[in-house]
């Protein structure tokens, strides 16, 4: 539930009998009667408690009496009581007056005391939850309004006992965070207050305690059969006054009409024929530009039904007339998949849009899956990280997008093996985990059934087998890491130990019984880990880096990370990846480097390593980045001393990343988190702030740091012109699949990556921004260039506060 929403149910809606339970009574008894005779001078009473339901002050119902109860000091009943009253005929003056009786004392003194407490609060909300009742000795409990025997104490009259329990409430009731060890100390505190407070106190009063019913929501007042509230006095004060208006959010009755005629199947021949006049055309033409996260109003709804006919030859209308259709009705809905089998068939990006939680309809979604099949296994690969999110929006947890991800994966061991992945570290959700678990069970149940020859000499035990060993090398990794965390001493000894164990009593990592597929790369089999190429990372969580041998002859070199949830960086590293292959369909290649990443669990995974040094390290020991590049790539003639394809590689990687970290957002940059290969290629690294999110404050618009300018002849060079140029080509590149971009983050919104799931809402929309969509091509280069202008004026001579702010952001 967001922040802004508060639900609640209707006093008049629950068919429900009044529900309390009667507790204890604290406090003492007064002194007995001089004529009652005891034998041992104490006094024995039996007591119980009557109730009685009060509407508008006068009785409602039948009295009801608790057992009697002569255990001694303090009485404790514990008993349910439920009256023939229900909820729905209460009012918002309803009140409960319970009487304390002892019958020890004969008929004429046996009156202990009354208290009244009224059902609902000043917000005309049902109290629920634990009630302490101040009785009043020797009046029976008056249900009259003003009543002369009210159970809650006076403000004037309240001390620290009452303060403190009225706080005890609001914890047992769940608004108190529970915090274990502090909650014990406070609660001893607590006693110790009451105990002292009984001893000093001169005049010890008798309280009854009872518990009200609790619900799932609130429960507001509103009388049976009424649309409002009454109104709430009005006063001369600046006291707010809190209106509730029942039609908030209600469908006004007349337009439901209008639409409802206007949709009727009788006007479907009508409709048939229409053509949309040069003005609805043009209308049309422009919400059909809309982002997938904008909502459509009435009046654009009612357009695409009312021209639904003659859009049916346009592809990129269909997810805008699904969106229209009101599903509720049996009929409109079914005109509307009769409809979508005869659309112009969408394209898979948009088939991604339907696969959101905003699309229930069951037959709406396997279409969606229908169009999926035409994908091809390497774009299936660039979205089955946001097809496993989208399981959480299908109806059942056999459904058709679970079937169609378990049959791509047995032809293809690259997907089974990021499928199984990807769902395995979902188990950990306890709201899907069913459903999670089902579709791993299904993915094994159809691997183990897979016969030999359908994928090489591998029948589908060894394939699944093969899987499954990837899952026991992380846990053996997982077991070294907490063993050289526990070394204590600097990284060399850290190092040392790791290389121990390896060599002996892990050495059976050394070389593998059976090669395992890689999880990074399933493509590729290792066999075994080299000890001596093995080490450690200077860092709080001592990530390892491992060198794997290949069943080929080769190496390969990975980190593994065990403290640190890695499926943020693996949606962003997902994205760049995804972004480099849009960018080089258009025969743009800006030298990325999307390195793999995999969250192998909750707190852990594998990522590729690349050899490279951080900004920070160049800079210390090169002093400049054309110092470090000269070192690899020296040519006397060309520019700057170095290659005129190495200078070339650097800045189209400089502008690749530019427009990518500009476009997700991506904070928290600094000299220690860019990194620049041998061939000039420059990549980041840890993604743990994204879509605007930085702990830095004044962040510039682009993550452009002095250095990386100065490499490229300054701002007034020719090179950094060219920079600029690939940045502007690259950003109108993307935003063409914007919406591509869009559909595959609205599937991530029920996901657990921290930024996501923070707002997911809000995210997407800063997300939508960055796109700028409601400029052409042409304003868009324009924007971008002052983006960039703006970003790099904030790195040479400060001028202005805002500049001088921006240029903090890299010290």
């Amino acid at each position: 539930m967001g922040g802004n929403e508060f639900r609640f149910f209707l006093s008049c809606d629950i068919n429900l009998p009044v529900t309390f339970r009667i507790e204890r009574l604290e406090g003492c008894l007064p002194n007995p009667p001089a004529e009652i005779d005891s034998p041992t001078g104490n006094r024995n009473a039996e007591i119980f408690v009557e109730c009685t339901l009060h509407i508008d002050g006068a009785p409602f119902g039948l009295s009801t009496k608790t057992r009697l109860e002569a255990s001694g000091c303090p009485y404790c009943w514990n008993e349910l009581i439920t009256l023939t009253a229900k909820y729905r005929d209460l009012t918002s003056r309803a009140q409960l007056a319970f009487t304390v009786w002892d019958v020890s004392c004969g008929n004429d003194n046996g009156l202990v005391g009354g208290a009244t407490v009224f059902l609902f609060n000043r917000k005309k909300q049902l109290k629920t939850g634990r009630q302490k009742l101040r009785l009043w000795p020797g009046k029976e409990a008056d249900g009259a309004i003003p009543t002369t025997t009210p159970g809650k104490v006076s403000k004037h009259e309240r001390g620290e006992i009452e303060r403190l329990e009225r706080l005890v409430n609001k914890y047992e009731r769940g608004q108190i965070q529970q915090i274990d060890w502090l909650d014990r100390l406070t609660f001893k505190t607590v006693d110790k207050i009451k105990e002292r407070e009984s001893i000093t106190s001169e005049n010890s009063h008798l309280s009854l305690v009872v518990n009200f019913c609790s619900f799932e929501h609130r429960v507001v007042f509103q009388e049976s059969g009424a649309n409002f509230f009454a109104p709430s006095p009005v006063s001369s004060t600046n006291e707010l006054v809190t209106v509730w208006d029942p039609e908030v959010g209600r469908t006004n009755p007349s337009e439901h009409k209008q639409l409802k005629l206007a949709r009727s199947l009788t006007r479907g021949i009508i409709d048939r024929d229409l053509k949309p006049s040069v003005n609805e055309r043009r209308l049309i033409q422009g919400i059909l530009k809309y982002p997938p996260t904008r909502a459509l109003t009435g009046d654009e709804r009612q357009l695409l039904w009312k021209f639904r006919f003659s859009l049916m030859s346009e592809k990129k209308a269909l997810t805008k007339f699904l969106r229209c259709v009101e599903w509720s009705d049996v009929q409109e809905a079914k005109q509307a998949i009769d409809l979508m089998g005869k659309w112009e068939t969408i394209d898979v990006t948009d088939a991604l849009e339907l696969l959101s939680p905003v699309f229930e309809s069951e037959e709406v979604r396997a279409y969606a899956v229908s169009v999926l099949e035409r994908a091809d296994d390497e774009e299936l690969k660039c979205y089955l990280l946001q097809l496993v999110q989208a399981l959480r929006f299908e109806r059942s947890d056999k459904s058709r997008l679970s079937h169609f991800l378990v049959q791509r994966s047995l032809s293809n061991i690259e997907i089974a093996s990021f499928l199984r992945w990807y769902v395995a570290v979902e188990l950990h959700d306890p709201a899907y985990a069913k459903r999670y678990y089902c579709t791993y069970d299904m993915l094994e149940d159809s691997m183990m059934r897979l016969e030999a020859g359908v994928n090489q000499d591998e029948d589908g035990f060894k394939l699944w087998q093969s899987l499954v060993r990837q899952t026991e090398l992380t846990a053996q990794l997982c077991s070294i890491m907490r063993d050289v965390r526990n070394v204590r001493g600097g990284t060399q000894k850290k190092i040392d130990k790791l290389r121990q164990l390896l060599s002996g009593l892990l050495s059976e990592l050394t070389y593998f019984d059976e090669p395992i597929r890689s999880p990074l790369a399933p493509g590729i089999l290792i066999t075994g880990i080299v000890p001596t190429e093995s080490s450690i990372f200077k860092s709080a969580l001592h990530p390892l880096r491992l060198t794997f041998r290949t069943a080929s002859g080769g190496t390969c070199k990975v980190i593994f990370k065990k403290g640190d949830d890695l499926r943020q960086d693996q949606l962003v590293i997902q994205m760049v990846s995804l972004m480099d292959r849009l960018l080089k369909l258009e025969n743009l290649d800006l030298h990325l480097t999307p390195y793999k990443v995999l969250a192998t669990g909750q707190d852990e995974g594998m990522l590729e390593f690349i050899p490279s040094s951080s900004l920070a390290q160049i800079l210390s020991e090169h002093r400049s980045i054309v110092s470090y590049l000269q070192r690899f790539h020296p040519d006397e003639d060309g520019p700057f001393g170095i290659t005129a394809q190495c200078l070339e590689t650097f800045i189209k990687s400089c502008a690749g990343y530019s427009v990518i970290t500009y476009i997700l957002g991506i904070g928290d940059r600094h000299l220690d988190n860019l990194l620049l290969r041998d061939d000039g290629r420059l990549f980041h690294v840890d993604f743990a702030f994204i879509l605007g999110r930085d702990p830095k404050p004044f962040p510039p618009p682009m993550k452009l740091c002095k250095e990386m300018v100065e490499a490229m002849g300054g701002a007034e060079s020719q090179y950094y012109t060219r920079f600029k140029s690939y940045c502007c080509e690259a950003y109108n590149i993307l935003r063409k699949s914007s919406n591509l971009i869009l559909n595959l983050f609205h599937l991530m919104a029920g996901s657990n990556i921290p930024d996501i799931a923070s707002d997911p809402e809000k995210g997407i929309l800063k997300l939508q921004e960055k796109f700028r969509l409601d400029l052409d091509d042409e304003d868009a280069i324009h924007f971008f260039q002052d983006l960039i202008t703006d970003s790099v004026s904030a790195l040479f001579p400060q001028m202005v506060e805002t500049i001088h702010r921006w240029a903090q952001y890299w010290r």
